[in-house]
């Protein structure tokens, strides 16, 4: 396992005091590794979960060919362009049994959607395209060709071929499509345990009263949410004062529980507590100044793990989930700033997709949308930043993109305005209106 001044050091040009927000993400694909343990669930329970295995589809699916609607099956060698075709109907075959009959040159069969194809048929003309006197089906001209309506056999899969890969995020289409090969259960990743805190003097919890000077935690919140919605098992350490005997506790008690820990706040240059001392003490960490706005400051690295006797650093007895993890990896630190917009744009950007690998999906970029601004923004070249935008589909199908005002990094109600982050590069500059720019669209962020 390489340490914090190795993987700096295989990074071209990087400095600690005005790091890029692409160096950062390399920095952390190196950093931090998936987990290995993995378990059965049934397909109910799969949802958001990382595959741990590649499919292969045990059977064809379609098993036979079937119709793709409600009409009449018939042999389409017998159509003839620009010219009507008369049929008579033999028999009606329904879905979810096949019909034994045997079909003749000018004869069909009434079917079904779903419907096995009676041998000898290949083609199906939908019913409301027909017309029918009796036993007789009237097929007009040119309304069907050749083979059309029918559904192949492992149209869909065939037998023995690659279904899902390893490491895909399970959406409900990869639960219908597993589901379709009779599977009742899958092979998945272990949920990635995060442990999250805040720090300060100055930071109330909900229940306690107002004092001057103090402010009501948010970020505890902001980041469950953010990392339930993640797939992550969350373990919730509450708000922790800027005392040593107590953040260490808190640091220990989170990396015997957890594969990652996340804190907010005490990373600031010049900040008077003792949170980074800590950091320091415990793990082998790096402190950055980012270039971006907002979430400049940011504390990455290892903390490693205790030796466990039977009991957590609160003296609590260890859950039988956490008594697994004698073999895992040191616990990864996320040291996020204490604002709370700060807080979710670094989230976003790089404990996301971090937290992602260590779950064992496979690494893919988030996807961004192309809008044209509704304004003109002010951006420096040299940093990258991430202003909240309200992204609106217009009635041609135009996207434009307007901010929410502030962009102060603690107005958190700017946020929740928004429905997105406006993305302006590195090396960007002013944006005029109508200029094209990148937003990621907080569903997408968020899973």
């Amino acid at each position: 396992m390489k340490s914090i001044a190795q993987i700096a050091a295989e990074l071209q040009g990087y400095d600690p005091q005005a790091l890029s927000a692409d160096a950062v993400n390399a920095f952390l694909e190196r950093l931090v590794e998936p987990v290995t343990q993995t378990e059965r669930v049934p397909l109910f329970g799969a949802l958001g979960r990382v595959l741990a295995e590649d499919i292969v589809s045990p059977i064809s699916v379609p098993p036979h060919d079937n119709s793709a609607m409600d009409g009449f099956a018939f042999d389409g060698a017998q159509l003839v362009p620009g010219q009507p075709l008369s049929l008579n109907v033999v028999g009606t075959a329904l879905a979810g049994a096949a019909w034994r009959g045997h079909v003749a040159r000018g004869e069909c069969v009434k079917i079904m959607t779903g419907a096995v194809m009676p041998a000898g048929l290949d083609t199906v003309v939908p019913q409301e395209f027909t017309r029918v006197d009796g036993d007789t089906v009237t097929v007009p001209a040119n309304v069907v060709k050749l083979g059309d309506n029918r559904r192949k056999l492992g149209e869909d899969l065939m037998a023995g071929q690659p279904a899902l890969q390893k490491g895909e995020l399970l959406a409900p289409a990869a639960l219908g499509l597993m589901a379709s090969l009779g599977m009742a259960e899958v092979s998945v990743m272990r949920r990635l345990r995060v442990a999250y805190f805040s720090t300060g003097d100055e930071i109330l919890s909900l229940g306690e009263p107002p004092r001057e000077g103090a402010v009501y935690d948010s970020n505890r919140y902001t980041v469950f949410g953010l990392l339930t919605r993640l797939g992550c098992e969350v373990i919730d350490l509450g708000v922790v004062k800027d005392q040593p005997a107590l953040l260490e506790a808190a640091f220990l008690h989170a990396a015997r529980e957890a594969d990652a820990v996340i804190t907010s706040g005490g990373v600031s240059v010049g900040e008077a507590d003792h949170t980074k001392a800590m950091m320091k003490k415990l793990g082998d960490v790096a402190f950055w100044r980012i270039a971006m706005r907002p979430g400049r400051p940011m504390a990455v690295g290892r903390i490693a793990v205790p030796d466990l006797q039977g009991e957590s650093a609160s003296g609590a007895r260890r859950t039988s989930a956490s008594s697994s993890q004698n073999d895992r990896n040191p616990a990864i630190l996320f040291g996020l700033p204490g604002n709370p917009v700060a807080v979710m744009v670094t989230f976003f950007a790089f404990v996301r997709p971090a937290l992602l690998r260590m779950m064992g999906a496979r690494a893919e970029a988030p996807v961004l949308l192309r809008a044209a601004s509704e304004e003109p923004l002010r951006k420096k070249p040299g940093r990258t930043e991430y202003q909240r935008g309200i992204v609106t589909q217009h009635a041609d199908g135009r996207l434009t993109v307007r901010t929410t005002g502030n962009q102060g990094s603690g107005v958190l109600s700017s946020m929740a305005q928004a429905n997105g982050l406006i993305v302006l590069g590195h090396a960007q500059g002013d944006v005029a209106v109508g200029d094209q720019v990148s937003v990621m669209m907080f569903e997408g962020a968020l899973g």
